[in-house]
């Protein structure tokens, strides 16, 4: 008589494991009932764990929604300031843990020209030759990590359907977080348009950090428009360049406006022909007048009082550098560890009380104070032969963006935080998808489930 055995009923896995997980959580409640609910919380946190190891693409989808909606500021004006570094810590570090279960399940890949070790260079030169007097080793290994954290994913070995899934989901980020920040606005929890300089869309986030994500999308989708040509993906290029000219962020519009510009001007497909990308050029070109010559109706959205007043520096970043710049003078070559960035301007004093930030908004001068000369020289270099071997070897069309998309990062880094904000995390996970997809497509190099 033929016996039933789990191997033959692999979905039975996951509530097999659960069903273990609970009663070992119950027995731990009899036995020493102050521990319930820590073992209850333990068999939870574990079955989730048991769950993504099983099911590690559409949790990786899950995480990356998540953290295009920029949850901490929404904890941060609901439940106070102190919530928003254990809110960013928790995305980021369920990142790293996922990356770890891909890592476990496929196995790991080394990754010889990542940035990342440009961190650890720079983290252990900060312990050797001394940290900045307001940093701790404790807060520099913190930093690190969250540094470390948008790279992740390109230590692993990733399955067949993580690239694809993960490149479509960045293209839909922007949406996902509006959506889900509409029923908030309507409760009246939190406002979708928040005032800075004129009204800027915001979602559940700040408007320059979905902004970010925006500008991520709009990667993504000219990565699927060049591969498959369809018109989905235009009508999602489009919704998100509405979503990212609501922000008001002007540095981000013009680095996708040239991002796209220059690819559909140049770069050849067979799915998308020369007449439809001419086109979309000249509607774009037609489109800039309009928004210039109604502007002055406009002006209640920031980024049309910015045109129409002739606003100046609203990030405050002459306020900001010259703190920076001081520190960096102080150890030139070898800078304060990995994390000075955040104790150069302190959180309580007057710039930070006034700009509600102390962030370096120049990621070259935050990684001199952190780096110095030898640490940011060592990063740069490491990051632009990262690009260029990783996308010496994908499809032409995707080859060509990529390094667009890194040309325009490499701008953008002196005006703003593109390294340490959670959009770099929906960045760098396109770029680790787009870069994976090539790879799956050599021989033998898909990893065996």
């Amino acid at each position: 008589m033929p016996t039933s055995r789990l191997a033959d009923h692999p979905d039975m896995a996951p509530l097999a494991a659960a069903a273990l997980l609970l009663a070992g959580a119950l027995g731990c409640g009899l036995i020493v009932p102050p521990v319930f609910w820590v073992a209850l919380a333990g068999s939870v946190i574990a079955g989730i764990a048991i769950l993504a190891f099983l099911h590690p693409t559409p949790f990786c989808v899950a995480w990356l929604l998540v953290v295009a909606m920029s949850l901490e500021m929404t904890f941060a004006d609901v439940a106070g300031d102190e919530m928003f570094q254990p809110v960013i810590a928790t995305v980021k570090g369920i990142g790293i843990a996922l990356a770890m279960i891909c890592a476990l399940r496929f196995g790991p890949r080394l990754d010889p020209l990542n940035p990342v070790w440009a961190y650890l260079a720079m983290l252990a030169i900060g312990m050797v030759h001394g940290l900045h007097p307001g940093l701790s080793p404790a807060e520099s290994i913190r930093s690190f990590v969250g540094s470390a954290a948008p790279f992740a994913f390109c230590f692993c070995r990733l399955p067949p359907n993580w690239p694809r899934s993960m490149i479509r989901a960045v293209a839909w980020c922007p949406s996902v977080a509006i959506a889900a920040s509409v029923p908030i606005a309507m409760a009246g929890i939190r406002p979708l348009f928040v005032d800075s300089g004129g009204a800027r869309l915001a979602g559940l986030g700040h408007p320059a950090f979905l902004a970010g994500v925006c500008l991520a999308a709009i990667y993504a989708c000219l990565i699927l428009l060049y591969r498959h040509g369809r018109a989905r993906d235009l009508a999602l290029l489009s919704v998100n360049f509405v979503f990212l000219l609501l922000t008001g962020a002007r540095a981000p519009l013009a680095y996708a406006v040239a991002v796209t510009g220059i690819s559909l001007a140049t770069i050849r497909s067979t799915v998308f022909p020369w007449h439809h990308r001419l086109l979309l050029i000249l509607a774009g070109s037609a489109a800039a007048p309009l928004l210039l010559l109604f502007a002055g109706d406009l002006s209640d959205i920031r980024l049309f009082n910015v045109v129409t007043n002739y606003a100046g520096d609203l990030s405050g970043r002459g306020l900001l550098w010259p703190a920076f710049e001081a520190a960096s003078a102080q150890s030139p070559w070898l800078g304060w560890g990995i994390g000075a960035g955040n104790a150069v301007i302190p959180p309580d004093g007057p710039v930070a009380r006034i700009l509600h930030t102390w962030a370096a908004h120049n990621e070259y001068l935050r990684m001199e104070v952190e780096g110095g000369q030898v640490g940011r020289a060592a990063f740069i270099g490491l990051f632009a032969a990262w690009v260029f071997v990783h996308t010496r070897v994908l499809r032409p069309a995707d080859a060509r963006i990529m390094r667009l998309v890194f040309a325009a990062f490499a701008c953008h880094a002196v005006t703003d935080n593109v390294l340490i904000s959670t959009p770099a995390c929906v960045l760098f996970a396109l770029a680790t998808a787009v870069f994976a997809d090539a790879r799956l497509a050599l021989p033998d190099s898909a990893p065996k489930r």
